[in-house]
């Protein structure tokens, strides 16, 4: 048998926690690296362990969202896939928790089909709710860059990959007058001060303004 598909879970429930350890262990493919029970402790997994998956309860106890936050924060350490879990079926933190970037999500009711996610996921098979999960989220990308014009929006791509303004200007031939006139406009457009705050903007589809601070 090849390599384990390693597994870090973050759930605040210490006895669904226990008991979704025990059903994943006797999964011969499967090894469970890590668990949290809150957000911050999730995150030091992802950023001290080698993760191919994490599972978050969306519902952890800090905060109704916190799961999500927790997403979004691995996401930013890690290329790991995320599955969100949770027992209330709120379509509204379903779609936030694909537009942060998770690739799926399960109904803790549907457990037992955990496994078979795990593999088809950790495996690169299609997988119709990833399809549609990376389908929302360019569509989400897209609804809040609509505003850019062509130039903007080229600038814009170039400050998202890491470019430098001198680089950008070299790369687009542009001055650095008119290169400062675009990025202001690119930020009064996104409603943010900074570019760094522009690019974790639309990243997270603007869902946590108060994230762009971190």
């Amino acid at each position: 048998m090849g390599d384990k598909i390693r597994i870090a879970l973050i759930e605040d429930d210490l006895g669904w926690l226990k008991a979704m350890v025990s059903f994943l262990n006797n999964e011969d493919d499967i090894l469970i690296v890590g668990t949290a029970m809150n957000k911050n402790d999730g995150i030091n997994l992802a950023k001290n362990l080698q993760v191919d998956i994490f599972l978050v309860d969306i519902n952890l106890m800090e905060n109704k969202h916190d799961g999500i936050y927790a997403a979004v924060e691995i996401l930013e350490v890690t290329q790991c896939k995320i599955i969100m879990l949770s027992c209330v079926k709120d379509e509204k933190i379903v779609a936030d928790s694909f537009a942060v970037g998770a690739v799926h999500f399960i109904s803790k009711e549907d457990y037992e089909d955990i496994p078979k996610v795990i593999r088809t996921i950790h495996s690169n098979s299609f997988s119709p709710v990833e399809v549609l999960a990376k389908k929302y989220l360019q569509l989400k990308k897209e609804e809040q860059l609509h505003k850019l014009t062509f130039s903007e929006r080229e600038v814009f791509d170039l400050i998202e990959q890491g470019y430098t303004r001198s680089q950008i200007g070299e790369k687009l031939f542009k001055t650095k007058n008119t290169l400062k006139t675009q990025i202001k406009k690119i930020l009064s457009k996104l409603d943010v001060s900074s570019s760094k705050e522009a690019v974790k903007k639309v990243k997270f589809n603007g869902i946590f303004e108060d994230f762009l601070d971190k």
